[in-house]
């Protein structure tokens, strides 16, 4: 049966995989700073195997049989949505040859690797034509793409993230929340303006950090024997769904921001490890596309933990972690002003450590340029003024000459992960649907988090979501979980409701 030889050859590809995602692992968190060009090199050459694999001259043969078996009705249900699969990687992949994706690889590498010295260095000069190379081989793997997949370059290069999206649907939901955003910020910064909050004062040391995030870990969910954590230059989840790797970074000035780091890749890791084993070496098999990975993280990290009813759970833990300072500041440590230091809205350059409210609007920054750069209407050399622009209409925040805490604040553009940035606010539409969903489904969830209980929630994304995988569209898969399509409604009445009502 030629679509058991299908499912042989993807077995293969998913081992390969398997391998690379810990390579990257280990090149961002153990690697040592000398073995950089090395480790480029090798990762791009088991991309070259994996791309040799997804385009082997047999597999066009074994798609058209295995159509003709789907069609005979000898193929079952998920059987089919793998066929599905397979044939839009092997479009995919077909479409790029090797060379190309060989250089991608390195440039990336390369970029990445220099971004983390030349950053710090605030060095945008020695940064620009490394981005630069990644971009021009960015924009030709997106022309070749859009080509066999009949859509847009850009498109072509969202979809790598974002499974049949299109630009034009995120162009309307963005354009709601473009007139919406602007507003809100002003309406929730006068409102929080008559609001008191203490925050607590550190030092708060690294181990009693990790110590903590690890229990939460496993309180919402996670399996630390399918996973660990560590510390990274910019936090992540990678691995696979046996051996999920969950990285976050420490301040000892301020215990939050490691913490719901930590919390919002552990929304991403418990995804990974809810998908089905049974399917995981194949494509129906992994995860559906961003939007929804950043939604279980989203939903983890916004909806569940800065909301009232996790910190009146964990507010006793926090405090346990760190009892000098919970000693010195009582009042700090309490449900409620924790909810309110976790929910405080400020304009701020930094995407990573923005509120739930402004965060969209970083988001949109991004998505603007990152479009025009790969349609040639944006040079490399042009970013830093647009990127000021930008931010003074969004944010009404100057970045020129801050180039690190400007234009090179992330990591996804040296890494060529262009088409990425939307599907973060995507990711928070997402998770507000999911989470409102979820409850309607089970009202007694809140009041189960607030007990420490995960069960009733974690119950719900598995049968929802994880269990789920590829087997759907993303379209299809929110249509079952709650009842419509996608849009910006749950996420804005969500805004206005924990940011304007909420006491």
């Amino acid at each position: 049966m030629s679509f058991s030889q299908l499912e042989s050859q993807f077995r293969r590809i998913a081992h390969l995989e398997h391998v690379a995602a810990i390579l990257s692992w280990d090149e961002a968190v153990m690697m040592p700073e000398a073995a950089g060009h090395a480790r480029a090199d090798a990762m791009s050459a088991l991309g070259v195997v994996v791309h040799e694999h997804l385009t082997a001259p047999q597999l066009n043969d074994w798609l058209a049989e295995a159509e003709h078996e789907a069609g005979a009705g000898k193929l079952e249900a998920t059987q089919s949505a793998n066929l599905r699969e397979m044939k839009r990687l092997v479009r995919r992949a077909s479409a790029l040859p090797s060379k190309l994706v060989e250089a991608a690889s390195r440039a990336q590498l390369r970029c990445e690797q220099a971004w983390r010295k030349q950053r710090a260095k605030n060095d945008w000069e020695g940064f620009a034509p490394l981005l630069a190379e990644v971009v021009k081989l960015k924009r030709e793997a997106a022309g070749a793409l859009g080509q066999a997949l009949n859509v847009r370059p850009y498109d072509a290069l969202l979809d790598e993230f974002e499974p049949y999206g299109s630009s034009k649907d995120i162009d309307q939901w963005f354009g709601d929340l473009r007139e919406f955003l602007p507003g809100l910020i002003d309406r929730v910064i006068e409102h929080q303006s008559k609001q008191t909050f203490e925050a607590p004062k550190g030092p708060f040391a690294r181990a009693a950090q990790e110590a903590l995030g690890r229990q939460l870990m496993e309180v919402v969910g996670f399996d630390m024997q399918r996973g660990r954590l560590d510390v990274s230059h910019h936090p992540f989840c990678g691995g696979v769904p046996t051996d999920v790797r969950v990285t976050t970074r420490y301040d000892e000035t301020d215990f939050s921001s490691g913490l719901l780091g930590v919390l919002h890749e552990t929304g991403h890791a418990k995804y990974e490890q809810g998908r089905p084993l049974d399917w995981i070496d194949q494509p129906v098999g992994q995860a559906r596309g961003m939007s929804i990975h950043e939604g279980n993280s989203l939903l983890q990290e916004m909806q569940i933990s800065r909301g009232r009813e996790f910190l009146r759970f964990a507010a006793q833990h926090i405090a346990k972690a760190f009892p000098e300072a919970a000693s010195a500041q009582p009042g700090a440590f309490t449900a409620d002003n924790l909810a309110r230091l976790f929910t405080r809205v400020q304009r701020g350059k930094i995407r990573v450590g923005a509120d739930e409210v402004t965060y969209p609007c970083h988001v949109l920054l991004r998505y603007d340029l990152e479009r025009d750069l790969i349609g040639g209407k944006l040079e490399v050399s042009d970013i830093p003024d647009a990127w000021d622009a930008g931010m003074k209409e969004l944010l009404n925040i100057s970045t020129a000459g801050d180039y690190r805490d400007g234009c090179m604040q992330d990591v996804h553009w040296p890494s060529g992960a262009f088409g990425y940035f939307p599907t973060y606010t995507l990711g928070a539409m997402t998770a507000a649907q999911l989470y409102a969903a979820a409850v309607r489904a089970q009202p007694s969830i809140p009041n189960d988090i607030a007990q420490g209980n995960f069960s009733a929630i974690n119950a719900w994304l598995k049968e929802s979501i994880w269990s789920k995988a590829s087997s759907l569209t993303t379209g299809e898969l929110m249509e079952q979980a709650t009842g419509k399509p996608l849009d910006p409604t749950d996420f804005k009445r969500h805004l206005e409701h924990r940011y304007l009502e909420e006491v």
